[in-house]
């Protein structure tokens, strides 16, 4: 029961990550227009069926799957150098550097983060590299808070004084004795920020705000398929399942790595 407890979400997570990357040299057509086709439910012909325009479901859903990976690495990616960098300094300058970066990430946290990211991808437009850095603007904040009481706890350690006193430099002191040591909390929240990005996309996207079509994206395909939910269910469902295995998954999964890391869980 354990084994399939954590491989299961390990093999759902494969095969998000095997979808997103295969989906490009597949003979798909998720943009394909079918009108014989139109709301035809799940058969031979279309394994899950196909949406308003005849499209096949199952191909659309493949395609979003790339889009959804490629938004929940970007979003963590860029948020994590972002709220590393600012946390890193924080924590280490200490003085009026620290009250200034403090108060900033405050400022942030003064705002409700999806409706900041709601705003930022109304002023930047629509595409993949403007919700990745509206949703990059308010996700760095939660990273830096940890860095920063990361490195406050680990600076007066003694070898971290020894580093100093032989000459090591702040730059040096940061990224060789500090953050190697502060990566491991971070981690575990960089598995919960990809399943809140792909969560923040699929949201986004439903509203219009996100890809465009007709690229695929499982937030715009309950969208599209939300005015036919009771003649064509599957049109919801399908994307509905898959952006809840894969959060679920990511989350079960980080709760498994912080089972690990964290010692004082440990029997």
């Amino acid at each position: 029961m354990s084994a399939l407890r954590h491989g299961l979400p390990a093999g759902l997570l494969l095969l998000w990550l095997l979808a997103a990357l295969v989906a490009p040299v597949l003979p798909l057509a998720p943009d394909r227009i079918d009108l014989t086709a139109i709301l035809a439910p799940p058969g031979h012909g279309s394994l899950l069926g196909n949406d308003d325009l005849g499209r096949p479901v199952l191909d659309r859903l493949l395609a979003g799957a790339r889009t959804s990976l490629l938004v929940g690495l970007g979003v963590v990616t860029v948020s994590l150098v972002i709220g590393v960098l600012v946390g890193g300094v924080a924590g280490l300058a200490g003085g009026w550097l620290d009250l200034v970066l403090v108060r900033l990430i405050d400022v942030f946290l003064a705002f409700p983060g999806i409706l900041l990211a709601i705003a930022l991808a109304g002023i930047l437009g629509p595409g993949i590299d403007n919700l990745i850095i509206a949703l990059a603007a308010v996700g760095w904040v939660g990273y830096a808070r940890l860095v920063r009481a990361q490195v406050l706890s680990l600076k007066r350690r003694d070898h971290v004084a020894a580093a100093r006193a032989l000459g090591a430099g702040p730059a040096r002191l940061l990224f060789r004795h500090l953050l190697p040591l502060a990566l491991a909390p971070v981690l575990v929240e960089a598995t919960f920020g990809v399943a809140a990005a792909v969560i923040a996309e699929a949201g986004l996207s439903f509203l219009g705000l996100g890809v465009q079509p007709p690229q695929a994206s499982w937030g715009s395909m309950i969208r599209d398929g939300a005015a036919y939910l009771l003649v064509a269910p599957h049109l919801v469902l399908a994307p509905g399942v898959a952006v809840l295995l894969v959060v679920l998954s990511v989350n079960l999964l980080g709760d498994r790595l912080r089972d690990r890391i964290d010692v004082r869980s440990r029997p």
